[in-house]
């Protein structure tokens, strides 16, 4: 763990202001590991990986916390997220003692957003509303699709009822809640597609995040690879997620998320605002910022392991500072994911950095027709949202 003194030593960067600060507690453990899964998570087992109870994991949550509290002394934290692994796994009376607890240690703002991941196949009746007197105030649930085949080529453990009996007492218990659904999936026709959205649409969430599936490195789906629809197809098929979440009276607010107004995830547009969050748990993540410059964490990776680290006060494997090269394009990384871009004196503010660090990367992109912007503003057109990755991909090279 990076000592406070020396976080706040002179450097080369020069930070006006600290930006938001979110909290994000990783629970580890799931049912079954998904094949397309490269998220940290574990098969839960009674053996020796597992914890002997949820109170040891929370435990060493919250030994964890205690010794980061000096890194982000006098701060608000603005927004909690509790994400896995499949989080709903827990009780409701271990979610009710780490909310209780992180309240006891930090100073959270009245109105925080505390979000927590839920998967149908740990449902049962009531049980999200035992979520949300525990303090819970936005659930995010991992559907993935409505429809059977998919779920079992997914790996999901859940079928189309448990997901439909979820999504309908989140709707009755939450004020605001996530479906979170997967599109181009092997097999997937449009009209597959359209049933899942519509049926999604039924609920009237408040807010949707539909994800292109990916074949990721180190996963089951890489190994055996499935065959998924071709690229026309996918294409095609996100124009329809876009015209029927719009018909809906949704907003895309972001690449993969759409939200009715209102509702915009706060946790994610901090993330993606380039603003700073304090990662608790197996294999979590940190991003902080001082004066002089912007810190990376990650926590140990396996749990048991973490669990042991954590009680010694040393959870962290790995700290680092983000140079002042890597800073442009870890900004634009997040922010072009958003329709409306960026405040250019938000660049300045969270990067230390002068506009002049951007001002080639800028100019390419609007050569390209992949950005626009004003005086104050920059934002990626039609265009650059196709072709993210290439946009993003300009401010690589920027020297500074």
């Amino acid at each position: 763990m990076m000592d406070p003194v020396h976080a706040m030593r002179p450097g080369v960067l020069q930070l006006s202001s600290l930006p938001p600060l979110s909290l994000y507690v990783h629970l580890p453990w799931c049912i079954k590991k998904c094949p397309y899964c490269d998220f940290n998570s574990h098969e839960f087992r009674a053996g020796a990986d597992a914890p002997s109870s949820q109170d040891a994991y929370i435990n060493a949550l919250f030994a964890d916390l205690e010794a980061s509290l000096p890194l982000i002394w006098g701060r608000s934290i603005q927004t909690v997220f509790l994400g896995g692994g499949t989080p709903s796994l827990f009780s409701p009376e271990a979610i009710d003692r780490l909310v209780g607890s992180i309240r006891a240690r930090v100073r959270l703002a009245p109105d925080a957003e505390i979000t927590m991941e839920a998967n149908p196949g740990t449902f049962e009746k009531d049980r999200f509303k035992a979520f949300r007197q525990a303090g819970i105030t936005r659930l995010s649930i991992g559907v993935q699709s409505f429809d059977n085949a998919h779920l079992k080529a997914l790996g999901r453990v859940h079928d189309r009822e448990q997901a439909l009996a979820a999504v309908s007492e989140a709707a009755q218990v939450f004020e605001t809640f996530n479906l979170d659904l997967m599109y181009a999936l092997p097999g997937q026709s449009l009209e597959g597609l359209t049933d899942d959205i519509q049926t999604a649409l039924a609920f009237a969430p408040p807010h949707i995040s539909i994800y292109h599936l990916t074949i990721e490195p180190n996963t089951v789906f890489a190994k055996f690879p499935p065959t998924l629809p071709e690229d026309d197809l996918a294409y095609d098929m996100m124009d329809r997620i876009t015209e029927l979440t719009a018909l809906a009276g949704m907003e895309r607010y972001e690449v993969s998320a759409y939200a009715k107004s209102g509702h915009r995830c706060a946790h994610n547009l901090n993330y993606w605002q380039f603003g700073d969050y304090l990662g608790i748990g197996a294999g979590a993540h940190s991003k902080l910022s001082f004066a002089h410059r912007v810190l990376r964490q990650v926590r140990y990776r396996e749990p048991a392991l973490y669990m042991q680290q954590a009680a010694k006060g040393e959870p962290v494997t790995q700290s680092t500072e983000v140079s002042r090269q890597e800073l442009p394009f870890e900004f634009m990384l997040n922010a072009l994911r958003l329709r409306g871009g960026f405040d250019l004196a938000d660049y300045v503010d969270r990067t230390g950095l002068a506009m002049s660090s951007i001002q080639k990367g800028l100019a390419e992109a609007e050569k390209l027709g992949l950005i626009g912007r004003d005086l104050h503003r920059v934002w990626p057109t039609d265009r650059g949202f196709d072709f993210l990755s290439d946009l993003q991909a300009l401010f690589l090279a920027e020297g500074v």
